[in-house]
């Protein structure tokens, strides 16, 4: 593979001025049926962060503390832009309380400790992701009295699940690409989910243990966005994905985010569309640019799982 050592100095460059790009935060929240929980981590820097002194902690039914909620002591290394997965351990169960699925379970890095632990949370169950003391990262609301009673944070105001739709409760939450760091803010603030979170329905864990954000970047030049470029399927999970251009296309080049260029594709400049091999690639994001007949360029992210 060619290392593109601009492409690497342009990412760290990038990073080192990014304020917003440089701590863990959470990316992805299943509160699936039953015991089917999972939390993802993700490390938007440009280094492997070691999880030695970071922790979860849950705050239960509009809790103050996490005293009755859990806290998990993380272990671990997380590399850069990758995730780390943590789900609910419960290997046997009983009607009441099921033990997690083991096709969720093999995708976590860690799993969970005993009840009352974090990843036995419901959609009224505050988490917050610690480094040693301080807090930064939280989904919810710390102390919300309407969770004493209510099941979880809803789409419309005032978001404590008496208006709306229902978000948190029997859902999985995907933090969009557009979030570059935790909340650090006042943790009573209100919890507005729409501002920070997608919602998919309950028990989809088909994105668990990718995340695509928008502190992936390798610098590589200054995208041109006057020709669309389509990719798809996105995430591609089978052996390929396809692409269509609003031009022909010369030349097709995919880059990890360490800026190393993976494969390289001549086109016909005739052509406006192409199907890229993806079954020798590792999974995980990367980038496409696509170079036209005409010159310009327009370069887009895809997830290969």
């Amino acid at each position: 593979m060619k290392k593109l050592l601009l492409s690497v100095f342009a990412l760290a460059s990038y990073l080192s001025v990014n304020a917003q790009c440089n701590e863990l935060f959470i990316s992805e929240y299943v509160e699936g049926s039953g015991n089917n929980k999972a939390l993802e981590i993700y490390n938007p820097t440009n280094a492997p962060i070691n999880l030695s002194g970071y922790n979860i902690q849950r705050f239960s039914n509009g809790a103050s503390t996490s005293s009755s909620g859990g806290v998990l002591n993380l272990s671990g290394t997380i590399a850069a832009h990758d995730v780390f997965v943590i789900a609910n351990g419960q290997t046997t169960g009983t009607s009441t309380s099921p033990a997690c699925s083991p096709a969720l379970q093999a995708l976590a890095d860690q799993l969970d400790g005993v009840y009352p632990a974090p990843t036995y949370m419901n959609g009224n169950d505050a988490i917050a992701l610690f480094h040693g003391s301080t807090m930064i990262d939280l989904l919810g609301k710390i102390g919300d009295a309407a969770m004493t009673s209510g099941y979880g944070w809803s789409d419309a105001f005032p978001y404590d699940g008496s208006a709306g739709e229902n978000w948190t409760e029997n859902h999985t939450l995907i933090r969009k690409p557009t979030v570059e760091t935790g909340v650090m803010t006042n943790p009573s603030s209100e919890f507005v989910v729409t501002d920070q979170w997608d919602s998919l329905s309950e028990d989809t864990w088909t994105q668990l243990g990718t995340h695509v954000c928008n502190c992936l970047t390798t610098g590589i030049t200054e995208n041109n966005t006057t020709v669309s470029l389509i990719l798809y399927p996105n995430p591609a999970n089978n052996d390929h994905f396809n692409i269509s251009g609003g031009e022909g296309m010369q030349l097709i080049e995919l880059y990890n985010v360490m800026g190393q260029r993976v494969l390289a594709q001549t086109g016909n400049k005739n052509e406006k569309q192409a199907v890229i091999e993806t079954a020798s690639l590792p999974k995980g994001v990367y980038f496409v640019k696509v170079t036209f007949a005409s010159g310009k360029f327009t370069t887009a992210k895809i997830s290969i799982q």
